[in-house]
């Protein structure tokens, strides 16, 4: 367990110190226009091989595969240190990101098959848990303070040590355990082929929709990732060994769970990505203090993860933690709509203590709720399907809050300052980025000096519109996280038993160098 709390905060380390680094890095690779991709490349193969490896590792044991992960994972990290170019980066991140995928795939699955009675095993997964709140907690700093004193490239370089740790606890201590298996084992390559086609044309499709809007190519690759996934459901009815079995879909708590982890998704996503933008950009609050009012959201997922573990068993049905959790996060998102410039400190980290917590309670319980659901047969493709549909949901959350802040505010500034139509610096005032940057801002306010205007004027007309733009888009978080209160009802009851039946045990682990 130990192992594997230092390989997932490989990957949770990696995910915030890289954002950090970010404008240094484009700013002395010059690749602005691949910015994007840099984040883009890693979901978009970490989203298709999630469900790969979830099901490989039921077949052949997950041990394997999570030392492969960790090995493409840290030789990834050094490639992307070495980079030279931004389009070498962005292969590298891509290339991360199938060792993310990997991991993500198989190391949650591990915990039960180590630990197969539920209250135990509840009691492990906040390991994992704490682990990414621990490194989503200290990983913007950390990356802050790497890029500012030892180079961008040190950000990457990071992952090597934890990596080089991490693999030596999972080579030596994780045991190999195999599903028993009759016969050759084939998988279902053209169900990955399939889904890496829909998924990845719908990842492109997402990111380039806000920029092409709803032109001829937009519409074709809209209507090719509906295609894929269609052939997609049709292949796997009539695959002996499917990738994705359709009995699980027919399963009506697994779906629900996995639609309630695709609103966790958007929610998570988009207060993590938006809320650091309202607060410096929208308020000009400095980056530090800005790393000290989310501190609250990303430690609290933590302690709401442990507090769960002892609550959850004590109740005669555990689905009521759902209600709770969702209801948080309604709590946290209604009250960062109200937020101003003017609320205090302490409201807003209270607003962020109880987005964490809701998390910390809904997280855990979807995984663990889902394996106790599909049974030992699906144990690794539910909860790699899980994460996976996590992630997509924070794809589609980033996209389409980011669509209606970049269109209101681009709009709210254009109509508060009619007199710089058709200027040069009224698409720089548009761009959010002269808001965050304090270069950019110096810049701006000597450049409207030179012609006769009040520069830090129009940069608080500027700021007042993209607070109310992110408002806009965190009123579509609140109600997605309204959608997923609602939609705990259609969970069926899940009830935890102490015991495993003789046909549910694992095989017994080999614990050879395999």
């Amino acid at each position: 367990m130990l192992g594997l709390c230092f390989v997932t905060m490989l990957v949770a380390v990696d995910q915030t110190v890289v954002g950090t680094a970010l404008p240094t890095i484009v700013a002395e690779l010059n690749g602005f226009e691949l910015y994007a991709w840099v984040a883009t490349s890693y979901l978009l193969t970490s989203v298709i091989t999630i469900p790969i490896f979830g099901r490989l590792g039921d077949f052949h044991g997950r041990k394997p595969f999570v030392i492969a992960s960790i090995i493409v994972f840290t030789v990834a990290s050094a490639l992307c240190g070495i980079a030279e170019t931004m389009l070498q980066l962005v292969l590298g991140r891509a290339l991360q990101g199938i060792g993310g995928g990997m991991l993500i795939g198989t190391a949650f699955a591990c915990v039960p098959d180590l630990f197969t009675d539920t209250h135990v095993r509840l009691r492990w997964q906040v390991l994992l848990t704490a682990s990414f709140g621990i490194a989503n907690a200290f990983g913007p700093s950390l990356g802050g303070f790497l890029t500012h004193y030892m180079g961008w490239r040190s950000v990457f370089y990071v992952n090597l040590p934890i990596g080089v740790v991490g693999l030596y606890f999972i080579w030596r201590f994780l045991p190999h355990i195999k599903q028993a298996q009759r016969g050759r084992i084939r998988l279902d390559w053209q169900g990955a082929g399939l889904i890496a086609l829909g998924l990845g044309s719908l990842q492109v499709f997402v990111e380039l929709v806000p920029l092409h809007g709803a032109s001829l190519s937009m519409v074709l690759l809209g209507l090719f990732s509906v295609a894929a996934f269609a052939v997609l459901i049709y292949w796997e009815k009539r695959c002996e060994e499917p990738l994705l079995p359709p009995d699980m879909f027919r399963n009506k708590s697994l779906v629900a769970l996995f639609f309630l982890s695709l609103f966790t998704g958007f929610v998570m996503f988009t207060l993590l990505f938006y809320l650091p933008l309202l607060l410096q950009g929208g308020f000009g609050l400095s980056p530090q203090q800005v790393g000290l009012l989310i501190t609250p959201l990303v430690v609290f997922i933590t302690v709401g993860s442990i507090a769960n573990s002892r609550i959850v068993v004590r109740l005669n049905s555990p689905n009521h933690i759902l209600y709770l959790g969702f209801g948080l996060m309604v709590l946290a998102c209604a009250g960062m709509v109200v937020t101003q410039k003017t609320t205090s400190h302490w409201v807003v980290a209270v607003y962020m203590m109880l987005g964490g917590t809701g998390l910390g309670f809904v997280m855990p319980n979807l995984t663990v709720f889902a394996q106790e659901t599909a049974g030992r047969a699906l144990l690794g493709i539910s909860t790699a399907l899980l994460q996976s549909v996590r992630m997509i949901g924070g794809m589609f959350g980033l996209a389409l809050v980011g669509t209606v802040v970049g269109h209101y505010h681009a709009g709210s500034v254009r109509q508060s300052i009619p007199q710089g139509d058709g200027t040069s610096w009224m698409a720089l005032l548009e761009d959010p980025q002269v808001l965050v940057s304090q270069a950019v801002q110096n810049d701006f306010i000597i450049q409207m000096r030179d012609a006769g205007l009040q520069g830090d004027a129009l940069i608080e007309i500027a700021r007042t519109s993209l607070v109310s733009a992110v408002h806009s888009g965190l009123t579509l978080t609140l109600l997605t996280a309204l959608i997923a209160l609602a939609w705990v009802y259609r969970v069926p009851r899940i009830s935890f038993s102490r015991t495993v039946a003789a046909s549910d045990q694992p095989a017994p682990p080999t614990r050879g160098r395999s």
